[in-house]
């Protein structure tokens, strides 16, 4: 049968507007799609072409005034990309992978979504209806395999299913903080838009104007704010814990804990709702936080959770050791680490903004005071450990001299590992800076793909990937996507030249640390970078380190440090406890094969804390 000249999908045409031949065609399903994510304010898609998806990048071509492609390297980090791009903004991430192994390597990014309650669009293709069921290549039932991930989660299966499902997958992510799918089989994807070959009954028709849409914000029930204002009010020795969940509260979260005498605790994806160098937080709690926290919250007699649902339960006060209230905008999280004597379900800045008037002020504030000294005694400790005379050079110095250089509204994105916790501890929350890493999946190689993400959503904001070697390593590849967009993302790399958290942990465990490091030399990720036609400079002495730094965060392109650091320095917990310390002792006398120079290590830490 021959195709009629109006239907036919063309391959080429002139760049920056339709030529005559497409102009006179009839729009395709992968068009029909592109033109909604347009209408939704979509105007990113992040991703990677294939065979499998070939009527989608057509559609994505024929919008290409209103919607960017970023070619990637890697589907993988085109949804760590998308998420990225979705936790700084708070809009839709949108990213795109052939069907198969392609659709596959999206799925790591996409949970890390899923499980940081960001809102993603994934679109992946399918092998045409006709063949489906036939092991056919590459037949991956993608439904099936993303069933568990997605809220939203759809095989498109008739041309007149656009725009309604895009719609109500688009709705599902935005107001669910979640992650939703669509596949596209191949002939659907080229069909002619609004035909339907199997006649059945379309959805109605979408609405005329279709705004930006979210989940409006919560309003807190007065009786729950009445119940929380009377737990709050009978404490004695009261603590905040707040999360990601309140990164729009920070006004409101120091209000209350001024109110309240409060110190202020926060979970590591919710680094950046206050200063770090304010007087009422005690910085972070968990594996990574600090001293002062994990005290705090064995003091305590009330705690008031806004935003999180903390999942490290060893680390809250023992159940019945302190009255708790959680304000968070999910119900079905509050309540889940700890009983709470006063749930209140709602947007934490509007549950704090009401709350407040509510709180009579603390007329004893010898606990709060209390803390404040703890913590500038823990914030001397840390700037001690700062040591530009320590060879080979301290992470903790590499990560002081991040935080000396960066701008004031920089954005900080970090890969899972020990360079967590040099970032949690020496990276420095002020002004507008932020912080992004993997919260609860915790998986490594993020740190890249979201700072590509994040610049390309804030053209005007300096923003830095600290990576280490192994998470770099993974998705290296998409430095190159960076140059190649002229996104001036800066990246320095902590080079331990190892799996240093998993190095620790055998080591915490009692075992002998067993297939975790490389062999030498470093690797020089420095090169690769100049191969890419950026700046890029190795550093493994510390006189040169904030030289370096300067030099690549004034670069006006990417520009990467790929800096060696002691591949012996212990990522120690705030507090350690006795059961680590028998561990560690444990591990050593197994026959540790690098005692001599962790030990070494340990012992000029110690002595960096003492010494005046």
């Amino acid at each position: 049968m021959a195709v009629r000249e109006a239907d036919r999908v063309p391959l080429i045409g002139r760049h920056g507007r339709r030529d005559d031949l497409e102009a006179g065609m009839k729009e395709i399903v992968g068009e029909s799609l592109a033109r909604r994510l347009v209408e939704w304010g979509v105007d990113t898609v992040f991703g990677l072409p294939g065979d499998g998806i070939n009527g989608l990048m057509e559609g994505f071509r024929r919008q290409r005034e209103r919607l960017r492609f970023v070619l990637v390297h890697h589907e993988e980090a085109a949804a760590f990309m998308a998420t990225g791009y979705a936790k700084a903004t708070g809009r839709l991430g949108v990213c795109a992978a052939t069907s198969g192994p392609g659709a596959i390597h999206l799925l790591n990014g996409l949970y890390d979504a899923k499980l940081d309650h960001v809102p993603v669009l994934a679109l992946t293709g399918m092998q045409e209806t006709s063949v489906l069921g036939t092991y056919y290549q590459q037949e991956v039932h993608l439904d099936r395999l993303y069933q568990d991930l997605a809220a939203y989660n759809l095989v498109i299966t008739n041309p007149q299913q656009l725009p309604g499902v895009v719609d109500l997958a688009i709705r599902t992510a935005l107001s669910r903080r979640t992650v939703a799918h669509l596949s596209f089989p191949n002939d659907i994807q080229v069909a002619v838009a609004g035909e339907d070959p199997y006649r059945h009954v379309g959805p109605g028709g979408p609405p005329s104007s279709l705004p930006t849409w979210s989940r409006p914000p919560l309003r807190p029930e007065q009786e729950d704010l009445a119940r929380a204002a009377e737990v709050l009010s009978d404490g004695e020795r009261v603590a905040m814990l707040v999360g990601v969940g309140a990164r729009h509260a920070r006004e409101e979260v120091l209000a209350v804990a001024e109110r309240l005498a409060s110190p202020i605790v926060k979970t590591l994806p919710g680094k950046f709702v206050v200063p770090d160098d304010h007087p009422l937080t005690t910085g972070g709690l968990g594996l990574l936080g600090t001293r002062p926290s994990e005290e705090l919250m064995e003091e305590c007699d009330t705690l008031l959770m806004v935003g999180t649902s903390f999942p490290y339960s060893t680390y809250l006060p023992a159940p019945g050791r302190a009255r708790v209230v959680q304000i968070d905008v999910d119900p079905s999280l509050v309540g889940m680490r700890r009983p709470t004597e006063a749930p209140v379900a709602a947007d934490a800045r509007l549950a704090l903004r009401e709350l407040l008037p509510m709180l009579e002020p603390a007329a004893d504030r010898s606990f709060l005071a209390r803390y404040q000294r703890k913590m500038d005694a823990w914030r001397a400790d840390m700037k001690a450990l700062q040591d530009p005379s320590r060879d080979p050079i301290a992470p903790q110095y590499l990560m002081g001299c991040v935080d000396e250089t960066a701008s004031g509204d920089a954005i900080l994105t970090c890969d899972s590992g020990t360079i967590a916790t040099w970032a949690a501890r020496h990276w420095t929350i002020r002004g507008g800076r932020e912080f992004y890493l993997s919260g609860n999946l915790a998986t490594m190689a993020p740190g890249l793909p979201y700072a590509i993400g994040m610049q390309h959503a804030f053209p005007g904001r300096q923003v830095i990937a600290f990576v280490g070697d192994g998470g770099f390593a993974m998705l290296m590849a998409d430095f190159l996507t960076a140059v190649r967009h002229d996104l001036p993302i800066k990246v320095v790399i902590n080079n331990n030249n190892s799996y240093g958290q998993i190095l620790w942990e055998q080591i915490v465990l009692g075992y002998p640390e067993y297939a975790v490091r490389h062999r030498r030399p470093e690797a020089d990720f420095s090169a690769w970078a100049r191969g890419c036609g950026a700046f890029g400079v190795k550093i493994s002495d510390p006189r040169e380190l904030p030289g370096a730094l300067r030099r690549a965060f004034s670069h006006d392109g990417p520009a990467l440090v790929d800096c060696d650091v002691n591949p012996d320095e212990p990522p120690m917990p705030g507090r350690v406890k006795y059961e680590q310390a028998k561990a560690f002792t444990e591990a050593f006398l197994r026959g540790q094969p690098h005692k001599a120079n962790i030990l070494a290590t340990v012992a000029r830490d110690k002595f960096s804390e003492l010494r005046p």
